[in-house]
């Protein structure tokens, strides 16, 4: 599974997991992504859009 936004191609960041000594293990953050039906140069598309962009409605979902 891409883990892109469609609209603001948000992906996922990098950072370090720390235990209770401090010893670091790398881990990632994944974008809340959801998989909707948005309009795309009028014809629907399945995409993988961020929660964000749905919420601030950068994208049209196709009724």
């Amino acid at each position: 599974m891409a883990k892109v936004c469609y609209s603001c191609r948000k992906g996922p960041a990098f950072g370090q997991s720390r235990s209770h000594s401090m010893v670091a293990t790398k881990r990632r953050f994944d974008p809340n992504l959801q998989k909707v039906r948005i309009n795309v140069g009028g014809a629907p598309r399945r995409e993988y859009v961020c929660t964000r962009c749905l919420k601030a409605g950068k994208v049209t979902k196709y009724v």
